[in-house]
């Protein structure tokens, strides 16, 4: 785990490592749990690579009942969830790049008051990512072991980041 509050465009970073599948699903529900305000959350990676099981413990931690199975939105672009605070997890790995956000309504989701985690956030022009934000990079590092880089920009996604621990018992 580092901390480097040094990170270009000053974002706070920290890195993780999880060892397998259910710690990436904990990582996701832990950050859920302390999330209290609206926020876009950038999930960028290769297939395989955690970003979903990221969306689906973070779907847990913010109270999206557990009727609901959550699910990449690959052929439908959005799915969105009720919960503590409404959640709508985005898939753009089947758009063309670059993704204009205004053009498929991911505007409107980033001004509204609930948690947006965007899979495929490469296809998403730089100029077009919110100013306050969580970048997660998914890296396979192995058969189970993914390496999860978080870059957050901005007071609140910053303070999400202290004292997340994916080892303690959910």
């Amino acid at each position: 785990m580092n901390v480097n509050p040094t990170y270009p465009d000053h974002g706070i970073a920290r890195e993780l490592e999880t060892h397998a599948h259910d710690q990436t699903v904990a990582l996701g529900q832990a950050m859920g749990r302390r999330m209290n305000n609206g926020l876009v959350l950038l999930l960028f990676g290769d297939l395989g690579s955690g970003k979903t099981a990221f969306a689906q413990g973070l779907s847990r931690g913010l109270d999206v009942p557990s009727s609901f199975t959550v699910t990449s939105p690959t052929y439908t672009l959005v799915n969105e969830y009720p919960g503590r605070l409404p959640f709508s997890h985005v898939d753009l790995y089947r758009l063309q790049t670059p993704v204009d956000p205004d053009e498929i309504g991911l505007l409107d989701l980033f001004n509204e008051a609930g948690i947006v985690a965007v899979e495929w956030a490469q296809r998403l022009h730089p100029a077009d990512r919110p100013a306050c934000r969580m970048d997660l990079f998914f890296t396979v590092t192995g058969d189970t072991t993914r390496s999860i880089r978080i870059i957050a920009y901005g007071l609140d996604p910053s303070d999400l980041l202290k004292d997340i621990d994916i080892y303690s018992p959910l």
